[in-house]
């Protein structure tokens, strides 16, 4: 296949952007020309890549084209600056995923230890569903629970995320005198993150053995979630790293914990920039989280 560069580039804009006419806008260039662009680089491949819809979005071929646009163009832009390119100002572009918990407790720390000359865009997403964007390009790289490799993507552990079942000291006394037990954990009040957040079930699960359908709020930033707990709404899974900012919660079930292993996924790119960003997050996270296992 004969792919173009300012073709893939058109493709990655429609779908960053949403339209062709804001992606042509960011390109400078129109959009009947974007439009052209994108057809040829489909009759190229052969195939449909992007779905004509309002956001654009690609197809299942044209996701595997677009990861490949994206990572073009990272090592052109990396390349450019190097050489002093005048048509390619500003700094390099790392859209990556992370968890809310880790982007709350020791991220933010570790971008702050990163080169200048990078720009990032972070996407929040949990641990378990992070890999999905690395898989259609929309990030180059992210933390993840999954161990194994993305396709075109190398993996190395970064530690473990402890979690502890916690609540306000008053919650527990008047839901758990006696410690919690699966008779009063079917019907104490539980703080959830999101409806993606699983750890309350996974501690429930090991704990009942038995469906519980106790009452559920959801509170989808880290900061209000702990608030949420703090303030006696219900009980819930918060990470080591969030407790040293909120001592006076409770543990509600001795030392029982619930481990999330952590990784980080990046593209197979010869990238300085995204060396350097791992390089910063593997410190923090060693920092921060409990060893891996052997």
């Amino acid at each position: 296949m004969d792919l173009q560069l300012d073709q893939l580039r058109a493709l990655s804009a429609a779908v960053t952007e949403g339209t062709f006419e804001a992606a042509a806008r960011r390109l400078h260039i129109t959009p009947s020309a974007l439009s052209q662009r994108i057809k040829a680089l489909e009759d190229a491949a052969g195939r449909i890549l992007v779905q004509r819809v309002k956001p654009v979005r690609p197809t299942e071929s044209g996701t595997a084209v677009l990861r490949l646009a994206r990572q073009l163009e990272l090592l052109v832009g990396e390349t450019a600056r190097e050489l002093g390119a005048a048509d390619e100002p500003g700094p390099v572009r790392l859209p990556f995923a992370v968890n809310a918990d880790s982007l709350d407790t020791w991220v933010m720390p570790a971008l702050a230890r990163t080169p200048p000359g990078l720009s990032f865009e972070i996407h929040r997403e949990d641990e378990e569903h992070t890999t999905a964007l690395l898989r259609d390009g929309t990030v180059v790289a992210a933390i993840t629970a999954t161990r194994r490799a993305v396709q075109g993507c190398s993996v190395r552990p970064l530690g473990i995320m402890r979690y502890r079942p916690m609540a306000a000291p008053e919650f527990a006394a008047t839901w758990f005198p006696d410690g919690a037990d699966a008779e009063s954990l079917a019907r104490a009040p539980v703080v959830n993150f999101d409806r993606k957040d699983n750890l309350q079930e996974e501690y429930l699960r090991r704990r009942t053995r038995r469906p519980v359908t106790a009452p559920r709020h959801f509170v989808p930033t880290p900061h209000a979630y702990v608030a949420a707990i703090r303030l006696g709404l219900g009980w819930g899974m918060v990470a080591e790293p969030q407790l040293t900012a909120a001592p006076e919660l409770a543990r509600i079930d001795g030392d029982a914990t619930v481990d999330v292993p952590l990784y980080w996924q990046q593209w197979k790119v010869e990238s300085p920039a995204l060396e350097a960003l791992a390089a910063a997050i593997a410190i923090a996270a060693a920092g921060t989280l409990r060893p891996a296992g052997p």
